[in-house]
């Protein structure tokens, strides 16, 4: 039996579209409260900037950036299939590329906090 990488693919796939479909409902609802301005006490601010300052927070929201760019690149990687573009290797790695820079960029900027 011929082994296959799609494990490797797969995977984050399915615990990023996972984890965004559970975190986007409530980032929506905390965002319109927040400009409807009703803002949670412990969603102010400083509450928020202590949270991500702690190492295992930024490992965290770094995880869940990670997850939720790598589900989103499979996807528009799927999608530009069933399109008719047919450079699979040239799509999948430039949306996984810019998956990576993007993971990459809020790594950087979580470690300037």
């Amino acid at each position: 039996m011929a082994r296959s990488n799609k494990p490797i693919v797969w995977g984050p796939f399915a615990a990023g579209g996972t984890l965004t479909a559970f975190l986007s409902p409530v980032l929506i609802l905390l965002t319109l409260l927040a400009g409807l301005g009703h803002v949670p006490g412990g969603l102010s601010y400083d509450s928020l900037h202590a949270l991500a300052s702690h190492w295992l927070a930024k490992l965290a929201l770094a995880g869940v950036v990670f997850l939720s760019l790598w589900s989103a690149a499979h996807r528009l990687r799927i999608t530009c299939y069933d399109l008719g573009l047919r450079a699979d290797a040239l799509v999948a790695t430039a949306v996984y590329a810019v998956a990576l820079a993007g993971t990459g960029a809020s790594v950087l900027y979580l470690l300037r906090i």
